[in-house]
């Protein structure tokens, strides 16, 4: 697998994640299982794939990681500053409601 794949499906996976962990109280269960669920899909994604373990692909993707949460965390902020209702704590079920209406 092309380290730039990579790159792009951590970043992925981790927006909802981030969205989730904007949402929810620091240092809360909530708070801990959105920073490390992402976690466990990453080590399976590098177990599975040929990206294997690499010493150079460590920072690449622990940065794609942050990214995605980062990412995730401003779409939360941006949807509770533009009043876009419902606001909960699952970005997909947001747009998905949002959508509908």
């Amino acid at each position: 697998m092309n380290i730039i794949i990579a790159v792009l499906i951590v970043s992925f996976i981790n927006i909802p994640f981030g969205y989730w962990r904007a949402n929810v109280k620091r240092f809360s269960s909530q708070w801990i299982a959105a920073i490390h669920i992402p976690i466990i899909i990453v080590v399976l994604l590098r177990i599975y794939t040929t990206l294997g373990l690499e010493l150079y692909t460590y920072p690449i993707l622990i940065a794609a990681y942050f990214l995605g949460q980062f990412i995730g965390s401003k779409i939360y902020i941006k949807r509770v500053t533009l009043k876009l209702e419902p606001v909960t704590s699952c970005l997909v079920m947001d747009v998905y409601r949002n959508i509908k209406s």
